[in-house]
């Protein structure tokens, strides 16, 4: 049965250019067309089941992209979203206030006609379709170095977590107020909205700095890092190169650069560096965790949210043959995507599954504060 999709666009030319790209592959169907986000909250509203994913645009008349998904959540609509717009590059904070409100991933219009009617724009709408989806890929090769790659990276990670091996874990020792503890945290595609609902409940006085590496292009951590601290009580920021790590801090991986922690004469650093993408993921949760491999934390607790694929667990089982470390992993029922977590958890290195809402009670309860 073919996926019925839903555009929503204020542009006539964009609306058929989107349209011959679903058209073109025999697994979509267009259930309907939208010039607003009025329209589509009536189609919505009208037929809430009848959509299986909806491409949206973010600046619209009437109601642009980020109102109708307000109005969607007020009506706690649960629906497979798509951001494909302009503002989705130039706008990286309406982007994140988008991930925030639910939206699964996102894409970016074009900057030219050519590029629009291209190979590049059609393999990222088909791709990010068939993650959302959960549909097998047609296996399209194409290349996207000229455009920028949504937040989930799913072209490379597709086939990483087919098979999972089972480690022997170390069991977990518990630490004492005085000891040197660290939290690290991993997540992708519909971690922007994770992070929104477990970083704000830490309380300032955890006793650990924390370090997050969120799957993201460049240019789009440090809105996400402004956006969480608004409402955080821990200072919440962009990880800067050679920054000293601080207890009361959250520092997130930069987008499109690796993140790792390193030990200097005054404590821990953070390097950030531009390098090749491993696994085509920058930055990668697995370097950041191998990184503190030979580091002298009597406790790391390492974190697993929703993403695609299984970017972490390598680490995680570097961390396990020499590091005291627990593992939370979110379950399931919360996850946008039950891919990392899934994982880590079948790498039987978990000490606890949760959901989200418990997450930063679970971080809480075990580095103490």
């Amino acid at each position: 049965m073919k996926k019925n999709i839903l555009i929503i666009d204020d542009s006539a030319l964009m609306r058929r250019l989107i349209s011959d790209i679903i058209m073109s592959d025999d697994r979509f169907s267009i259930a309907d067309i939208a010039r607003n986000g009025l329209e589509a909250f009536d189609l919505i509203t009208l037929n809430p089941k009848k959509y299986d994913a909806i491409l949206l645009d973010i600046n619209m008349p009437k109601l642009n992209g980020i109102q109708l998904l307000e109005q969607l959540n007020k009506l706690k609509l649960r629906l497979k979203i798509i951001m494909v717009s302009t503002l989705a590059k130039e706008g990286a904070q309406e982007t994140i206030q988008c991930l925030e409100l639910g939206a699964f991933d996102f894409i970016t219009k074009p900057e030219s006609l050519i590029e629009a009617k291209g190979d590049v724009f059609k393999h990222k709408i088909i791709t990010t379709l068939e993650v959302a989806l959960s549909l097998e890929s047609k296996g399209n090769q194409i290349a996207a170095k000229s455009v920028m790659k949504p937040v989930a990276n799913v072209v490379e990670r597709r086939t990483s977590n087919k098979t999972t091996s089972k480690v022997e874990r170390r069991p977990h020792v518990v630490v004492d107020k005085k000891a040197k503890k660290l939290v690290a945290l991993a997540c992708s595609t519909g971690g922007p909205k994770a992070l929104h609902q477990v970083i704000p409940k830490l309380p300032k006085t955890l006793d650990a700095p924390m370090i997050i590496v969120q799957h993201m292009p460049a240019g789009f951590t440090n809105s996400l890092a402004q956006r969480l601290n608004d409402m955080s009580e821990l200072t919440v920021k962009e990880a800067e190169h050679g920054e000293l790590l601080r207890k009361g801090y959250v520092y997130i991986a930069k987008g499109g650069s690796q993140l790792r922690v390193l030990k200097g004469p005054e404590g821990y650093t953070l390097s950030v560096t531009v390098e090749p993408a491993r696994n085509g993921l920058k930055p990668c949760a697995d370097i950041m965790y191998e990184s503190l491999v030979d580091s002298d934390f009597d406790d790391i607790t390492c974190v697993v949210l929703t993403g695609m694929g299984g970017d972490g667990t390598s680490g995680i089982k570097q961390l396990n043959e020499k590091n005291n470390i627990y593992v939370v992993a979110q379950d399931a029922a919360t996850c946008t995507v039950y891919g990392m977590p899934k994982v880590v958890y079948e790498s039987g290195l978990v000490d606890e599954v949760v959901s989200l809402d418990h997450v930063a009670e679970a971080i809480t309860k075990n580095v103490g504060c």
